[in-house]
């Protein structure tokens, strides 16, 4: 099964781009791929899918570009509250023509007039989502119940703990805001609801000011003290921003959710009643996806929650015990959450609460899942509660989201994985000594793991996620070149062709090359999951010069020449053809790779690994 978690100085570029950039992200991130993918569940293997970082970077690129523009002439640079009226006098140097009917117009936009489209093209790009249409959305809007039928049949305690709401929000928009407290306030049981704790980390955003702060008062009048708003002075990141509600709240259970969400109806029973039944387990709800464009809220189906060796956030099939089981509202264990989750206060506060340690975003729901397991805790899905989730098509306030994610992903390494920490180096294709990345000081991290006398990652992936697979047999790995010119690095070609190419050098996950002791290339993104197929090996089929990419596992399977003889700084030698991998000049091109008879061509890879004896 497969889920996919992700520059021009020019406005025509960036318009362009971010057309492209949107419809390539659709494929990535609406529910029809979703849905596809959870009916094969049972029919084949899970297959890991990411959504590429460098399409956010692209996006963010064309962002500032549209940005920067609108800027020089006079209409950027305001709140968003302020932002409508400028439109009207906007006066965009690029032809009409420039400017048609986007996709992100064609379900819901006909009628609007021109001026109108330019606004929702710039709030798009500012926040990652339609924030034209969210403003003219009811913040009070039903929404589908997404609920099995037999969570309708479910009954639940009389008395429950009492609960506090977290959101998180950083420079969002206002509607969305509001439209997730108003469906907690109408879809929470008021005797169960003791407050909701807004957390600012620092938003830049106008309307998120003296508009914010009425919006609060004019809550609080009918609920009253229902509402707390809690402002960091600086920018501190998802984790301790997360830390700063947690510290606020005061009920005995906490639920922490992002700011873009709406709560569905019956949400919130089944997660007190199961932290009632068992103050160590951490839940989450089952996630919906509220359309980024549309704002139309579609089914998710139910999946364990993952993750990669980079620490990325992957949907993982169904475990077999919860299916053997025979009841579809039961708990669901899970080796992680994507980070929305609910929890005992005192419990999460006594195992560490979110690690303040953790920069920016990205990698804080693996660490504290890893140490809910490893630490004495559980946790679970909870297949009858739901919430819709909006899901942006980028991520407007990181221009690479690779940057925090990677440096906390060693963190957590460090912290949590033990002997197995050497895989998230290689996966990020990060030297094993000396990375030159800052991970913070770890020492009160460790202190707590031995306070608490947290089991190993060994046990966890035995135990808990036997589905994330080490591999110790990777003897070198990163970018591969030859020493006739060493600014080209062996590239994998664009999905699905699985071509091989020569390409300047740069930091892709396409051109990571993995050399195994039992002599395979890996090629491209390191999977390393049990069965899932879709690691690519480096071939000589035989037949003609060019090397060609096949499913490792398949061309195995099959007896075809995936097997090299290699060392740091001599020749790539297929053990059954005997042919070379060198690299060939056209004459009026660039550099192509060729399967030839030796002539002692060189090749290095960038990093060494650990079980290399040469």
């Amino acid at each position: 099964m497969r889920f996919w978690r992700r520059s021009c100085s020019k406005v025509f570029c960036a318009v362009i781009i971010l057309v492209a950039a949107n419809i390539l992200l659709v494929f990535y991130t609406t529910g029809t791929i979703r849905h596809l993918i959870v009916d094969s569940l049972h029919k084949e293997g899970p297959v890991v899918v990411q959504r590429p970082l460098h399409l956010e970077k692209n996006v963010h690129h064309s962002r500032e570009s549209l940005k920067l523009s609108m800027q020089q002439q006079g209409h950027v640079g305001r709140g968003a509250a302020e932002f409508h009226q400028g439109w009207k006098a906007l006066k965009v140097r690029l032809a009409p023509k420039r400017f048609s009917l986007p996709s992100i117009f064609q379900q819901w936009g006909k009628g609007l007039s021109e001026a109108q489209q330019k606004e929702a093209r710039y709030l798009f790009l500012e926040f990652g989502y339609n924030v034209f249409l969210s403003n003219r959305l009811p913040y009070n809007r039903s929404i589908p119940d997404t609920r099995h039928s037999r969570c309708l049949q479910k009954t639940y305690p009389a008395q429950l703990p009492s609960l506090s709401i977290i959101l998180i929000f950083m420079d969002e928009a206002l509607s969305v805001i509001q439209r997730a407290v108003t469906s907690i306030i109408n879809r929470t049981p008021p005797q169960l609801l003791k407050e909701i704790i807004l957390v600012d980390d620092f938003s830049s955003h106008g309307e998120l000011k003296t508009r914010l702060d009425e919006m609060i008062k004019l809550y609080n009048r009918n609920y009253p003290l229902l509402l707390k708003l809690i402002r960091h002075t600086k920018r501190r990141g998802l984790a301790q921003a997360r830390n700063t509600g947690l510290e606020a709240a005061t009920a005995d259970v906490v639920a922490i959710l992002d700011a873009h969400i709406e709560v569905n109806v019956g949400w919130v029973e089944p997660i007190l009643s199961r932290i009632q039944e068992d103050h160590t387990v951490v839940v989450s709800p089952v996630f919906d996806n509220i359309n980024f464009n549309t704002f139309e809220l579609e089914k998710y189906e139910l999946a364990a929650d993952g993750f990669d060796w980079k620490l990325w956030c992957q949907y993982d099939p169904i475990p077999q015990a919860w299916i053997d089981v025979g009841d579809v509202t039961a708990p669901m264990t899970s080796p992680s959450i994507m980070g929305i989750m609910a929890a005992n206060r005192i419990f999460l506060l006594e195992i560490g609460a979110l690690d303040g340690g953790m920069l920016g975003y990205g990698g804080e729901n693996v660490e504290l899942s890893l140490r809910v397991w490893q630490c004495g805790g559980k946790i679970e899905i909870l297949p009858c509660s739901r919430v819709g989730h909006l899901e942006r098509s980028h991520k407007p306030y990181a221009m690479d989201p690779a940057i925090p994610l990677r440096r906390n992903a060693l963190r957590v390494a460090e912290i949590w994985m033990d002997k197995h920490k050497y895989m998230v180096y290689l996966a990020w294709n990060i030297p094993l000594e000396n990375s030159g990345i800052d991970y913070g000081d770890i020492s009160s991290r460790k202190a707590l793991r031995e306070k608490l006398k947290c089991k190993t990652f060994d046990w966890y992936l035995k135990t808990i996620y036997p589905l994330l697979t080490p591999m110790p047999n990777i003897v070198c790995y990163g970018r591969m070149k030859n020493s006739l010119d060493d600014s080209i690095c062996l590239n994998r070609g664009p999905v699905p062709d699985n071509s091989l190419q020569m390409k300047p050098c740069r930091e892709s996950s396409a051109q990571n090359v993995y050399y195994l002791l039992s002599g395979e290339f890996y090629v491209g993104e390191l999977i390393a999951k049990k069965d899932v197929h879709e690691q690519y090996c480096l071939m000589d089929s035989g037949l003609g010069e060019d090397p060609t990419l096949e499913l490792c596992l398949e061309a195995a399977k099959r007896g075809q020449h995936i097997y090299w003889d290699f060392q740091q700084g001599k020749p790539i030698r297929n053990r059954n053809t005997a042919r070379c991998l060198e690299i060939r000049k056209d004459p009026s091109g660039p550099y192509r790779l060729a399967l030839v008879n030796c002539t002692q061509q060189i090749w290095k890879i960038q990093h060494i690994g650990r079980n290399w004896g040469h």
